[in-house]
């Protein structure tokens, strides 16, 4: 294994300035979730052009299993930008209409399926304009409007297609299939059910993932994060009969008591004995004027429990109390899901076997893994590989800019906080990631076949 470490080590050393590259430019075109069509497309030529079988679209992504699409219009403007913005025409007509998912596949000989997930997508926010920024100084902020990869996620992306240039080089040691799952919609945990439900995982033996931190300085790292509360986010619509607020409220039925009189009692949902149960109403939208009855009430709501049985009970009160505060109203209620994601936990066997590898390598700080609280869609693709007797980890890699440890007490409020406007990275932490996931790769193909 000494043998292949040093050889994984000269073909990153090799790529390390196109990986970089490859992180900035997807950092400067960033697209939100379903619609990373330029992201997807340039991945996919990629892929191809690395060697790889191709799978894209619909092949990985379940219609109907898919969570909080944007509108038809809205995807339609973000694909026609995409082609204004140099993604690949090959690719781009496969991803039309929020189907944003790719697979690669690199197949040697008989052996494990060793599947790897990178999620894609940015989110929401509008990257601050300041030299203090490197982004912004040094020429790779987001040139598109309220997006910005605030999370990492370029950086994920960047990493899986590294290691395919690396393991298509080591294509001979390959013993086995490696999977490579970029995935869309992770933020809002959205996107993994759609690539659970349309198979992906279903042959996978082994799956990888791993996530970048800010606060974590480059080479700590946690080998198996677990803990992760299951999540329901879900909208709810409430629908009256507007009326004139003076003369006629008996003919009114009223959209915003029933939301008024919901928010209330979904807060009141009695706590669970067995564990950690959240509730929160995100946003209350209603009305249109002082002297208008209300007819409609557009409310954002999630639910989180330590189990994925705890966030059911908390789901199905939550139902309740909005179905009966609907009908004390007379008002009709739609419910829309828009994200989801299972408590789940790495296998320990796995972690540990990463850690060997990590260990052999050098570099690394090895830190327990702590509960956060926060949701991560990545637990569906675990529970399908766990469910069929397969093993699973996602593995945490520090990459804070500034260079502030875990365990530093002090100084931390210079960390660059993800979901923020001044989120930043180090950038070596690409490199570092490639390295690791190679070598774990080939040691899952290779060590237990003697």
């Amino acid at each position: 294994m000494q043998d292949i470490i040093g050889q994984i080590e000269s073909l990153t050393a090799a790529i390390e300035e196109k990986l970089v590259g490859y992180r900035r430019d997807f950092h400067r075109y960033a697209e939100v979730g379903w619609t990373e069509f330029r992201t997807a497309s340039l991945v996919a030529r990629r892929l191809q052009a690395l060697g790889c079988e191709v799978r894209v679209g619909q092949e990985v992504v379940k219609a109907e299993d898919r969570m909080g699409v944007p509108d038809p219009d809205v995807l339609e403007g973000h694909w026609q930008r995409a082609v204004e913005q140099g993604g690949d025409e090959a690719f781009l007509e496969a991803v039309r209409g929020g189907f944003t998912g790719v697979v690669g596949l690199i197949q040697n000989g008989q052996g494990p399926t060793v599947g790897l997930r990178f999620d894609m997508d940015a989110l929401g926010i509008q990257e601050v304009q300041d030299e203090h920024h490197r982004p912004f100084r040094e020429g790779f902020s987001s040139v598109n409007a309220n997006v910005m990869h605030a999370c990492g996620h370029d950086a994920h992306t960047a990493t899986g297609l590294g290691l395919t240039e690396v393991l298509m080089h080591l294509r001979d040691h390959v013993r086995g299939t490696v999977k490579l799952i970029f995935q869309p919609a992770e933020e809002g945990v959205r996107g993994a059910k759609s690539m659970v439900g349309a198979g992906v995982l279903d042959d996978v033996d082994v799956l990888l993932g791993h996530h970048v931190f800010s606060g974590w300085a480059l080479g700590e790292m946690v080998c198996g994060m677990s803990g992760y509360a299951a999540t329901h986010k879900f909208d709810a619509r409430l629908t009256g009969v507007p009326a004139h607020a003076g003369a006629s409220p008996q003919a009114g039925k009223n959209a915003l008591q029933a939301a008024a009189t919901a928010v209330l009692n979904l807060y009141a949902i009695p706590r669970h004995g067995d564990g950690a149960t959240r509730i929160n109403v995100g946003q209350l939208t209603a009305g249109t004027g002082r002297n208008v009855i209300c007819s409609d009430a557009h409310l954002v709501i999630e639910t989180r429990g330590a189990t994925s049985e705890l966030n059911d009970y908390m789901c199905e009160r939550a139902v309740r109390v909005l179905e009966t505060s609907a009908r004390m109203y007379e008002c009709e209620l739609q419910l829309v899901p828009m994200g989801g994601a299972q408590s789940a936990s790495s296998d320990e066997v796995l972690a540990e076997r990463v850690k060997e590898v990590a260990e052999s390598m050098g570099g690394f700080a090895f830190f327990p893994c702590s509960a956060s609280g926060g949701s991560e869609d990545i637990t569906y693709m675990m529970k399908r590989v766990q469910e069929r007797g397969g093993l699973a980890t996602n593995i945490g890699l520090g990459a804070d800019l500034h260079g502030i440890s875990r365990s530093a007490q002090e100084g931390r409020e210079a960390v660059l906080s993800p979901h923020t406007a001044v989120f930043d990275i180090d950038e070596r932490v690409i490199p570092q990631a490639v390295q690791l996931l190679a070598c774990v790769v080939l040691d899952l193909m290779h060590r237990d076949r003697g």
